[in-house]
């Protein structure tokens, strides 16, 4: 039997969108790495708990379970998971949603906005502190290629 031998193509080969892609990646995930274990160790807390907290948080009406997971690009089992941990440490309150009697409306108590005020605070210093030594005009600049490709993809998507 004759056993075909596949080269994988040279590091230099590979197109500029894929490279693009796998370093917009390893940069979210170092980033994240640190997120995580800062809030683990200062915390006691968990980087999804700060996310649902965050969207709540921009959101003082509350918001709907289902509105929730989608806003987090996640399942509606996950965000009720984390939904009943904030509502057991009273960080978070559940209220049945008028337009819908299957559903419910959640938002952060007052004690849950002074929790999260203290999260945001750190996550803000954390996120400084990883780019710091990457200078604020190229920070610029990155955001606006960045939000120029997020435009993109998201009218690719809505096609």
């Amino acid at each position: 039997m004759m056993e075909l031998e596949f080269a994988a193509p040279p590091p230099h080969a590979a197109s500029v969108d894929l490279r693009l892609w796998v370093r917009l990646l390893g940069c979210a995930k170092i980033i994240e790495k640190t997120l995580r274990r800062k809030f683990q160790e200062q915390f006691d807390t968990t980087l999804p708990r700060f996310d649902v907290m965050a969207t709540l948080y921009r959101a003082p009406e509350g918001q709907s379970m289902g509105s929730l997971s989608r806003a987090l690009l996640v399942s509606n089992g996950n965000v009720t998971a984390i939904v009943r941990q904030l509502q057991e440490q009273g960080l978070l309150r559940s209220r049945p949603d008028p337009n819908d009697s299957r559903s419910s409306i959640v938002s952060l108590t007052p004690e849950g906005n002074v929790y999260f005020a203290k999260l945001a605070a750190a996550h803000h210093g954390w996120v400084q502190e990883a780019l710091r030594d990457f200078p604020e005009y190229q920070q610029e600049q990155l955001l606006g290629l960045l939000s120029s490709l997020k435009a993109t993809l998201l009218k690719d998507l809505s096609r």
